[in-house]
C-alpha cells in the first residue's frame, strides 16, 4: 500500500511527520509548495499539512492523518501489509 506524505516548507508540524515516515519503505513525499505536490494534494482532498495517507491498490484512501504526525508504529503496520 503506497503511503503519501504531504508537506509544506514553512509548516512547523511537518518535521515530526517526516521523522515518523523516515525508514518506512515506499513513502512518496509531496511538497504542496510545488505544482506537482499541489496537484496531488488536490486529487486527494488534502487541505492541511502535514498529511499522511495510506492508499490501496485501487488508488483509494484507506486511512490518513491530516494536520498531525502519525505514530511510526501505525505506519509500520501498513508497510507490512504491502509485503
Amino acid at each position: 500500500m503506497p503511503i503519501k506524505l504531504f508537506v509544506k516548507d514553512d509548516c512547523p508540524r511537518c518535521p515530526a511527520a517526516k521523522n515518523a515516515c523516515e525508514g518506512i519503505g515506499g513513502v512518496e513525499v509531496f511538497n504542496v509548495d510545488e505544482i506537482d505536490g499541489l496537484a496531488e494534494a488536490h486529487f486527494y482532498g488534502v487541505l492541511s499539512t502535514p498529511s499522511v495517507l495510506v492508499i490501496d491498490d485501487n488508488g483509494k484512501e484507506v486511512t490518513g492523518w491530516r494536520g498531525v504526525a502519525p505514530e511510526r508504529a501505525r505506519l509500520r503496520m501498513y508497510e507490512e501489509l504491502k509485503s
